[in-house]
């Protein structure tokens, strides 16, 4: 009987997806990673789920990859690892059409810290740390991180933090631009799920289409952003959302918006 590594429910708009291999420190093997990006494909596909929530079960969000499978003469190899297990998942998290709220818990390493911040809105509890920890066993960052952590904290200290593997503290973290917020642990789960509640009442096309924006600005020069900002805002013109939330604020009402 397959194990469950990953724990997912959709309530009222929300998809909670749970890291699930809390022994280890929700480190991946191959059977968790396949059925994280099983359950990102149900986020994807099912018409009611609006957001997502991501975080774990444990003292700790993710240790990344479980060694002993990386070293296993029958295990998948990294080479499959990354192609099969990561890249699939943080292209999933990229690509999605719906917000992803990452509630980081406790320690972030390797993988297991680009996937958090790979994530729309990354919050994390005060006692959470982040570790690009790949140069400590030879290894260089993958899931994205050599991607995004310039992006987001300057190219300097990225290259500090992936060539040290120094660890971060949610609040450092918070302060040099890597996540968004960080809580008091007791209040994480709280605040983290009430956001992801805020997101799903929104209109999810159009924070749909500035994730699409969002991503392309990684890439275009000026023009052709500023291109794609005319194409999607058309796109964005035409939806209900739209409609109703001009009507709403003309007739003085709170919107509802439906995602679409």
């Amino acid at each position: 009987m397959e194990k469950t590594f990953i724990l997912s429910v959709i309530e009222k708009g929300i998809m909670q997806i749970r890291l699930n291999r809390p022994d280890k420190f929700n480190s991946f093997n191959r059977e968790m990673a396949m059925q994280l990006q099983e359950a990102l494909d149900t986020a994807a596909t099912d018409t009611t789920v609006r957001a997502v929530y991501l975080t774990a079960n444990g003292k700790a969000f993710c240790a990344g990859q479980d060694l002993s499978e990386a070293i296993n003469p029958d295990g998948p190899g990294i080479k499959r690892i990354v192609d099969e297990h990561y890249n699939p998942i943080i292209r999933r998290i990229r690509h999605l059409q719906k917000p992803v709220v990452c509630a980081v818990n406790g320690v972030a390493a390797g993988a297991g810290a680009n996937i958090a911040l790979a994530c729309d809105v990354v919050l994390a509890g005060l006692s959470a740390s982040f570790i690009q920890a790949f140069s400590k066993i030879g290894l260089i960052p993958d899931s994205g991180g050599t991607f995004f952590l310039p992006r987001l904290v300057g190219f300097q200290r990225a290259s500090a933090l992936m060539i040290l593997g120094d660890k971060v503290s949610a609040t450092e973290a918070a302060e040099m631009g890597m996540i968004y917020k960080v809580f008091d642990d007791d209040k994480l789960e709280v605040e983290a799920f009430s956001l992801a509640t805020t997101l799903s009442t929104m209109p999810t096309r159009g924070i749909a289409l500035t994730k699409m924006l969002l991503n392309s600005s990684l890439n275009n020069a000026l023009d052709e952003q500023l291109k794609e900002e005319e194409r999607l805002q058309s796109e964005a013109g035409e939806t209900y959302d739209y409609k109703e939330g001009v009507q709403a604020f003309l007739e003085k009402r709170k919107p509802v918006f439906k995602g679409e």
